[in-house]
């Protein structure tokens, strides 16, 4: 078969939904729209005047439907297509019924509409009721309903996973289920046709791994359906009025299920794949586990020769329930055994079993599926299947047939090789909110209260130690709690529910809890936004002030609004009684709400972050010319603005004097919630634009001129190509670059994206398999043990257990070694990535001759001034190495069909490739790495220079002395580490940050400088302080509040700065405060354990020393925070000094902390 590809220089994205013929690639949610724009056209082609009808709620994995729709909004007018995002599932079920009614209707303006239902797994089940009538009442001759059901059957996104075949089957309705992109568009068509013959619905399975997928593949011409002989009752098949309720509703559902046999019968959907007439074994496959089998046969060398010269044949059912008879007794009959592989339960095995009892001439000798002949488990029906699950367990069956063990053997080879699974315990890429979500707010429980999880982003409260648990289906929110209180001390509890989901059904959740009297803070989260699948808009007008008044009029009495704006609005447009707050209120107003008897209301509004990063890139939304920016000198590395604001913009940042924090100002959306935490280092910069990247001045054709072309991989055989990143980074477009390019080079390729969950900052695994031609890519994840090469984009991701399964010994690696933040630390601030030791664990897995690594986000930010072309460059980088089986001019028409930054895209994958060709050619061009003193005598220098600035010169030798006469007294062996430890310990306590030091910090020109050389403008200087001569208050916890000082204050700081020298003396004003007493009484505390150490410490104690001597690291922060580290450190070393301790005892140190 000739296969027609356009050419690479005129094919455009849109050819996915405009060709007739050819070659396309296209989503599998792609192709559920082109599925309408095809029935449409061949209604017109028919002469037919039609319309269509779409409606349904979204949801991984169709989370992306809706807004595909609204991408094509020309083409759906085109069509005729209406499209009714609806406010949730059942209502959308009925709306499409509607859809149905109108060829009754003499006032119809078209001869039919064919309906589109769509919801995933959980929708399904909450719109039983509306899909049975509407099944029940039936299509119409014209229109007809196609029902997708997102089937999410390894549970990546989603709270169970799920299996709608049993519910449709339940419903009487016929139920397709396709095993790829390409049979989306077949089996639409077909799925119209069988609801407009015989009046049912039809049910439409779209699973994860195929409508998140892609893939190249023909377009075939449309089918000619042939009319069944059947006799169509007098009463017809169709949508009819008046259809009461009564006994005949079934008569009618029993003639329909009939129509739909006559219809399968008349027009297969089921086929032989192989039409083996005598064939001795046979299988029976559907969906995606059809093409799991076609690769287990691959891996034991059964291809189509083989199996037609031992007598193995294979049936695929399209359509799973109800089972087309014939052609399925026709394929099993008295083969000598045939197995059923089916993902989840078993449908058309207990199909087939029912047919052999009534049909017992025409049954094989032996079928299996779900258990062996003696009622073993064979084919699990739990979680996923996959090609090499497979292969053992049907190689048993064929060895069981053909005599000998020649399968299982193979099998056995396959399996042979250990499994990888690595796994670091420092830090994992979890999914968590996106830098300034609400959430990181809105989620916080005061002390002592808990809270209930529900559906949507807020979810991931639930691993962020915010006392959140529990999880109930969309809806239900906080009605669990009505029940359990009775039972549990009828207490308080927070309940977490978006505004999304209360438009959908959780307003109905609201209205029971206050039936049921129960004690409950419904926290409503108002972000402007369905973000966990895109960021769609709400489907229906919802306000603050809508949800307000509905609450009221439902019976809740204490309404509280709080808002990141407040001032927007007007208490005379809410319910008498309700107040409105500032953000920074939210603990206190948690407080009173807790206190509230009964069901009370607290919305907090804040505009989804991401949804305020698209607006502001849009001009839709004003952009705050305002920086936050961390003076890293003056910052402690205690973490506290992370616990404040939750957010992952504030990155470690690690210098001389320890880990500090900074703002990443690429992905900071301008939340300002960090400005809470407890400590004078943060600055805004205000009327300010942040300096346009400079790229470095390189002179490309000079530096690519010696750059080979590589050698691109082989195509015997598919090629296993798996890319690794963080979600919302960019990650999905380096596989949707390779898989467009193979698809314009006329290959063969398949791309499966798994996101959900971990678009927000969570791993992403792309799936790319790329061969010779479409025929040669069966199932499109990537098996254990079987990826040939890794594009890994972030380290973390590539040393998980998920994406070193698809590792094996000889896997060629090409790795970013950047340290990318993950939740962990946000959440302990101390946190390791671990750089070093997952490259390790990596290269012994695959080989180290197979792993090659660059940070690309380092050489992008001195390349590039940003860090956005990293993945880019990696591409390049890899395409070098001979990772990636295409050839450069398609993927130069891939970044050109991409459209974003093309010229600098072209270039960051150049300039990858010289990383990989000749990475110092590059050398003068990256910033140099951080000089942090290791070897002992660089540590004190550096930190006696910082103290003759800090006080002066006495200081300062005081400092070099007596780490000079403590190291003196060290063991030899641990000499340098016990020094090192006590130097940058003694350092941290000696450089304790009053007044005269944060003063001198913030006014030192170098902090000035650093401001300048990134923005512009005419821009002021903000400084957040809690002064303690200059209290502003408390907040509900007791810590003090924080003000904003402009400009005025800097002169103040310079006059303080160089007043340093009163510092601990009788003029010291600040020297009389709790904190500046416990400073002072730390130096003194610990130079006695310096002195303890000096004679106790042997060579067997050196360790627990070296951990007593580092514990004053950990005393960081201000105020309260610095004053709770502080206790905390004493008592652990004070536990530490206890295991140490010699069995004679010494007497313990005890030294007051105040003068």
């Amino acid at each position: 078969m000739t296969v027609h590809t356009p050419p690479a220089a005129t094919y455009a994205l849109s050819d996915r939904y405009a060709l007739a013929t050819g070659r396309v690639f296209m989503t599998g949610t792609q192709a559920l729209v082109r599925v309408l724009f095809d029935q449409a056209r061949r209604d017109r082609e028919a002469g037919l005047t039609t319309g269509g009808f779409v409606s349904g709620y979204r949801g991984s994995p169709l989370g992306g439907l809706d807004m595909e729709l609204w991408r094509q909004k020309a083409r759906l007018a085109e069509g005729n297509i209406e499209f009714l995002p609806a406010v949730n599932e059942d209502l959308a079920a009925t709306a499409v019924l509607g859809s149905q009614q109108v060829e009754t209707n003499p006032e119809r303006t078209v001869d039919g509409v064919f309906g589109l239902w769509y919801g995933k797994g959980p929708g399904v089940d909450r719109s039983g009721d509306a899909l049975k009538h509407g099944n029940a009442y039936g299509s119409s001759p014209h229109g007809g309903v196609l029902v997708v059901a997102g089937d999410d059957h390894g549970c990546v996104s989603s709270s169970m996973p799920h299996q709608s075949d049993v519910a449709f089957m339940a419903w009487f309705m016929p139920t397709l289920n396709p095993a790829s992109v390409a049979e989306y568009l077949e089996f639409g068509e077909y799925g119209y046709a069988l609801s407009r013959y015989s009046g049912m619905w039809v049910g439409f399975k779209a699973i994860s791994e195929t409508v998140e997928g892609a893939s190249s593949f023909l377009l075939k011409p449309d089918r000619a359906f042939t009319t069944p002989d059947f006799d169509i009752p007098a009463t017809g098949l169709h949508y009819r009025w008046p259809d009461l309720p009564g006994p005949q509703i079934e008569e009618r559902m029993e003639a329909k299920k009939h129509a739909v046999l006559a219809f399968a019968e008349a027009n297969p959907i089921d086929r032989a794949i192989y039409g083996i007439r005598d064939a001795r074994f046979g299988f029976v496959t559907t969906g995606k586990a059809h093409l799991d089998l076609m690769e287990a046969l691959m891996l034991l060398g059964l291809d189509e020769a083989r199996c037609r010269a031992l007598g193995i044949d294979i049936y695929k059912v399209g359509m799973v329930w109800p089972l087309a008879r014939r052609a399925a007794l026709d394929f099993v009959r008295e083969k000598r055994e045939v197995v059923v592989v089916e993902e989840k339960r078993g449908i058309i095995e207990s199909q087939f079993k029912e047919y052999f009892y009534d049909w017992p001439g025409d049954k094989p000798q032996r079928m299996v599926g779900k258990n062996d002949e003696t009622g073993r488990r064979l084919i699990p029906w739990t979680g996923e299947l996959s090609p090499r699950q497979l292969a053992p367990l049907i190689a048993k069956r064929l060895d069981g047939v053909f005599g000998g063990a020649e399968f299982a053997a193979r099998a056995a080879g396959i399996g042979a090789e250990p499994l990888i699974a690595l796994s670091d315990p420092g830090a994992t890429r979890t999914p968590y909110f996106c830098s300034g979500c609400p959430h990181n707010t809105s989620t916080k429980v005061p002390e002592g209260s808990k809270a209930l999880a529900g559906i949507g982003c807020h979810f991931m409260a639930s691993w962020m130690d915010r006392e959140t648990s529990s999880l109930i289906q969309m809806g239900g929110e906080g009605v669990n709690w009505a029940a359990s209180s009775r039972f549990t001390g009828k207490g308080h509890i927070f309940q977490n529910l978006g505004e999304g989901t209360w438009y959908h059904s959780g307003s109905m959740a609201i209205r029971q809890a206050i039936a049921a009297k129960a004690n409950i803070t419904y926290k409503i989260l108002y972000n402007d936004a369905v973000a966990m699948t895109g960021g769609q808009p709400v489907d229906g007008p919802v306000s603050v002030q809508a949800i307000a008044h509905i609450c009221r009029a439902e019976g809740v009495d204490r309404i509280a609004l709080v808002s990141d704006d407040p001032d927007k609005f007007a208490a005379a447009d809410f319910p008498r009684g309700t107040t409105i707050h500032a953000r920074a209120e939210m603990d206190a107003m948690q407080r009173e709400m807790r206190e509230v008897p009964g069901v009370s209301v607290l919305i907090y509004e804040q505009a989804c972050a991401t949804e305020k990063r698209r607006r502001r890139k849009r001009g839709e939304m004003a952009d705050p010319k305002r920086f936050v920016v961390i003076n890293d000198l003056v910052c402690e590395g205690c973490g506290d603005c992370s616990t404040e604001s939750n957010c992952l913009s504030i990155e470690p940042k690690e210098t001389e004097f320890g880990r500090k924090r900074q703002i990443n100002q690429s992905n900071c959306n301008k939340d300002f919630s960090c400005l809470g935490g407890f400590c004078p280092s943060f600055v805004t910069v205000e009327g300010a634009e942040r300096r346009k990247p400079k790229p470095a001045d390189l002179h490309m054709d000079a530096l690519m001129s010696s750059v080979p072309l590589p050698a691109l991989p082989p195509l015997e055989r598919p090629f296993n190509l798996l890319v690794t990143g963080v979600g919302g980074t960019g990650v999905v477009t380096v596989g949707a670059l390779i898989s467009m390019a193979a698809h314009l080079e006329g290959k063969g390729v398949s791309l499966l994206d798994f996101t959900g969950f971990a678009q927000k900052f969570g791993a992403v695994l792309s799936f790319v398999r790329v061969g010779a031609d479409p025929d040669q890519i069966n199932q499109v994840r990537i098996d254990t043990g079987a990826a040939d090469a890794v594009i890994g984009c972030d380290v973390v991701v590539s040393s998980s257990p998920k994406a070193s399964g698809t590792y094996r010994r000889g896997t060629r690696v090409a790795l970013n070694l950047a340290s990318m933040p993950t939740g962990d630390l946000v959440l302990k601030r101390d946190a390791n990535l671990n750089i070093d030791g997952r490259r390790s664990a990596i290269e012994t897995a695959v080989g180290a001759d197979n792993v090659a690594a660059f940070d690309a986000n380092a050489a992008s930010e001195a390349l590039f001034g940003d860090a956005v072309f990293a993945n880019v460059m990696m591409l390049g980088f890899s395409w070098q190495r001979g990772l990636v089986p295409v050839s450069f001019e398609p993927l130069m028409r891939a970044i050109e069909l991409n459209n974003v930054a093309v010229d600098a895209n072209k270039r960051a994958f150049a300039l990858g490739r010289l990383m990989a060709a000749d990475a110092r050619a590059l050398d003068p061009f990256l910033a140099p790495k951080t000089d942090i003193a290791t070897a002992l005598a660089d540590v004190v220098a550096r930190r006696a220079a910082f103290l003759k600035s800090y006080q002066n010169a006495a200081w300062a030798e005081r400092y070099r002395s007596r780490i000079a006469a403590f190291a003196d007294r060290m063991p030899s062996t641990h000499r340098e580490a016990l020094g090192s430890a006590a130097a940058k310990s003694l350092f941290k306590l000696m450089s304790y940050k009053d007044e005269y030091e944060v003063a001198r910090l913030h006014s030192d020109t170098d902090f000035a400088k650093s401001l300048s050389d990134r923005f512009e403008g005419d821009f002021r200087i903000v400084h957040h302080l809690a002064p303690p001569l200059i209290s502003s208050g408390v907040d509900a916890r007791g810590r003090p509040l924080k003000r904003a000082f402009g400009p005025g204050i800097r002169p103040l700081f310079s006059v303080l700065a160089r007043l340093k020298g009163l510092r601990g003396t009788a003029f010291d004003p600040f020297a009389y405060t709790a904190e500046r007493k416990m400073e002072r009484g730390l130096i003194a505390w610990f130079e006695a354990l310096m002195a303890r150490c000096e004679r106790d410490i042997t060579p067997e104690t050196a360790g627990r020393w070296a951990e007593i001597l580092a514990a004053p690291m950990e005393i960081r922060g201000f105020g309260p925070v610095k004053h709770a580290a502080a206790v905390a450190t004493r008592a652990r070393v004070e536990a530490l000094i206890a295991s140490a301790a010699r069995p004679a005892g010494r007497t313990k140190v005890a030294v007051s902390t105040a003068d």
